[in-house]
């Protein structure tokens, strides 16, 4: 299937080891999640994805409860959920997810950003049709094979599963997201090295250069907003 998700993550980690940037954006992420529905994970689906990531990033127990404490009592802040898509240099395409309690400077923030970097914003459907909402789920020390056992014998259905690097990683549809941990966690899993629902590129392009180097730019300045929560796109990055 496209791309190893291991590779994607490995990229990512460069712009995520600055952990004060990732607490703060789940922080926000609980919160939201939180003020949905009931601030308990057991009642609240979305709550519980997020606090599922959240494990898997090592957002700290003092950031996660004081998310959800500030959305039980008397947090009042309103965020809005926006999506951006655009293009980068040489066919690359990117989809920009926020959340924002200031919808105006959110748009205008990413604007600015495609503009200054060599991108350019797209509307609405120009890039995401490209994409699939996919969930990743990986475990550590065991095969693809044995997964795969794994899922059959708790009949889930999945995309794809592979090896890659030290985890199993399988890809599925977004609602079957809790019925494949919930296979793992039947058979005494209940660490994860990935646990997300992310867009996935359909095919990826190889950039190379000066065109590699301004990707790398644009993206890692769209990274940087305070309002972005996730950004996806679809550019295969050479080995290190």
């Amino acid at each position: 299937m496209g791309r190893k998700w291991n590779n994607i993550k490995e990229k990512k980690a460069s712009k995520d080891a600055s952990t004060s940037r990732v607490n703060a954006k789940f922080g926000i992420e609980i919160y939201v999640a939180a003020k949905k529905g009931e601030p308990d994970p057991e009642s609240n689906q979305a709550l519980k994805f997020v606090l599922e990531r959240a494990k898997t990033y090592n957002v700290p127990k003092s950031i996660i409860d004081r998310a959800i404490e500030k959305a039980k009592g008397s947090g009042d802040e309103n965020y809005s959920e926006l999506r951006y898509e655009g293009f980068g240099p040489s066919g690359s395409m990117i989809i920009v997810d926020t959340l924002t309690n200031n919808v105006n400077r959110t748009a205008a923030d990413v604007r600015s950003v495609f503009n200054k970097r060599g991108g350019n914003m797209g509307v609405s459907g120009s890039v995401a049709y490209m994409f699939s909402p996919t969930a990743v789920i990986g475990v550590e020390g065991k095969s693809s094979d044995d997964v795969l056992e794994l899922m059959m014998e708790a009949d889930v259905d999945v995309r794809d599963i592979q090896d890659e690097e030290d985890s199993a990683i399988v890809y599925a549809e977004p609602d079957q997201f809790y019925a494949v941990q919930a296979a793992f966690k039947q058979a005494g899993t209940t660490e994860f090295t990935v646990a997300e629902q992310t867009m996935l590129a359909q095919n990826f392009v190889e950039l190379s250069g000066d065109d590699l180097a301004q990707f790398e730019k644009l993206i890692d300045a769209l990274e940087d907003l305070e309002d972005v929560q996730q950004v996806y796109h679809n550019v295969e990055f050479p080995e290190e």
